[in-house]
């Protein structure tokens, strides 16, 4: 049976002892009604996995020993989606959720032209990252981001595949079917789409106008179709 899996966020290596947060603390004693002597697993997010005891169960500030650290090294390939926030938080936070599970490395929300909701609460939507990446048992936690303005991410991409995904007339060519690159970033439209605008800025900065599938996506839909034939398809 896997060990229960918490995150730390940093820690040094040269600790001996760790102090949980209240949250964290609560959960394991009161929640898992974990005891004194009982091991865990903790992460910080930065592949870092750490073993440890618990020496102190505390429901407000349960105390651990750390037992053993291991490293696990980031993906090869790095991946970026680039998503208009949207009207309705759940369906955003969903994409958060599923994009997390399948180990994308960086989250950047875009304020496009179209795009209805700007308030973005940054520490429930960093948390829900926090969750998939424990629910899933991965080390490396998304890098999320505060929104950008689309221009921004445009001229500061540095990306060796550069994809836009809209909804426009005009060549495209399938995702799934470009050749797989260290590092990529795909830009997803709002619910009424980029402007024509946006994607000529789009295209003269490099980004190649690609298709997610057949059908007519949701922004959310789109995002984590995008993610997983980025880092997961081989052949992507």
């Amino acid at each position: 049976m896997a060990l229960p899996f918490f995150y730390i966020g940093t820690f040094e290596k040269t600790q001996k002892l760790l102090v949980l947060d209240e949250d964290t603390s609560r959960h394991v004693v009161q929640v898992l009604r974990m005891k004194q002597g009982e091991q865990l697993h903790l992460t910080d997010g930065l592949g870092h996995l750490l073993l440890a005891d618990i020496t102190d169960d505390h429901k407000k500030h349960c105390t651990v020993a750390v037992r053993e650290v291991t490293f696990t090294p980031a993906a090869e390939r790095k991946v970026t989606i680039a998503i208009s926030n949207i009207k309705n938080a759940s369906r955003f936070e969903w994409f958060l959720e599923k994009a997390s599970e399948v180990g994308i490395s960086e989250i950047i929300p875009l304020v496009c032209v179209r795009t209805e909701k700007e308030r973005f609460r940054y520490d429930r939507m960093n948390a829900i990252c926090i969750s998939a990446m424990l629910q899933s048992q991965q080390v490396w936690l998304p890098q999320l981001k505060e929104p950008q303005p689309f221009n921004v991410v445009l001229e500061q991409s540095k990306a060796m595949g550069k994809y836009i995904a809209h909804c426009e007339d005009g060549p495209k060519n399938p995702l799934a079917r470009q050749t797989p690159q260290s590092t990529s970033i795909i830009l997803i439209g709002p619910e009424g789409d980029f402007t024509p605008g946006e994607i000529e800025q789009a295209l003269q900065q490099g980004f190649v106008p690609v298709s997610l599938g057949e059908t007519r996506l949701r922004t959310e839909t789109a995002g984590v179709v995008a993610a997983v034939l980025l880092a997961l398809n081989e052949s992507a």
